[in-house]
């Protein structure tokens, strides 16, 4: 059979579909871990953010307290 022949082409066709349809699947999955992980690393920033405004705080609140000792020593 030659390259022109429609039935062929319909084959050649038919498995180009089911490449791009596989890669499109993969795309889909790859895209859904992506997001999963940004969510991930959103919320741990948001951890992070909320640690290190904690520890400034305590920081603070030790640098007040030192100040009023040394005040009146």
């Amino acid at each position: 059979m030659s390259q022109t022949d429609p039935v062929t082409q319909l084959q050649a066709l038919a498995e180009r579909f089911e490449r791009l349809a596989e890669q499109h699947r993969r795309l889909l999955e790859e895209n859904k871990s992506l997001r999963q992980g940004q969510e991930q690393l959103v919320a741990e920033r948001a951890q992070l953010l909320n640690k290190n405004e904690q520890a400034r705080s305590r920081v603070e609140a030790m640098i007040t307290r030192l100040k009023s000792l040394e005040h009146n020593a």
